[in-house]
């Protein structure tokens, strides 16, 4: 398990710059990028605020630019690592998507869907996405308080 763990803090440390990206930009500094056979093959960063778009949230659009680089809606071998706990609308797509797995950073009280709400992936369909959570966790919590707190 040791050896996932810094696998997983490795490319979490991508995800951290993509967020960090984000916050510079003005947006929350939520980043993501998509792994498959050990390759980085999409990253980015929420837009919501650059693009008007609720949706254009960091997870979706590293999943849409996965999809569409291996030309399949179905990313069976590939894990997301993202620095925020997925909310509801993007664990709706991640099932969608068939992601192998979730990797994120700090854990969201408010609207977390992997495990601090609710856990949209585990028994309430028939498609269940593991996830492990915690990975960087303080880094990733410090960039958005920080953020938060700048903003107000």
């Amino acid at each position: 398990m040791k050896e996932q763990n810094e696998i997983s803090t490795v490319y979490m440390l991508d995800a951290l710059d993509e967020a960090r990206t984000a916050a510079a930009a003005g947006e929350v500094p939520v980043g993501a990028c998509v792994v498959c056979g050990g390759e980085i093959i999409s990253r980015a960063h929420n837009l919501v605020e650059t693009r008007s778009d609720a949706s254009a949230h960091a997870e979706l659009l590293a999943l849409s630019a996965a999809a569409k680089k291996l030309g399949t809606r179905r990313l069976n071998d590939c894990i997301l690592y993202v620095t925020l706990e997925p909310c509801a609308m993007c664990m709706g797509a991640i099932m969608n998507f068939r992601i192998a797995a979730v990797v994120f950073g700090a854990f969201d009280p408010e609207a977390g869907c992997c495990v601090s709400r609710c856990e949209l992936s585990c028994g309430m369909t028939n498609i269940n996405i593991p996830y492990v959570g915690g990975i960087r966790e303080e880094e990733c919590r410090n960039l958005l308080t920080a953020f938060f707190r700048n903003k107000r």
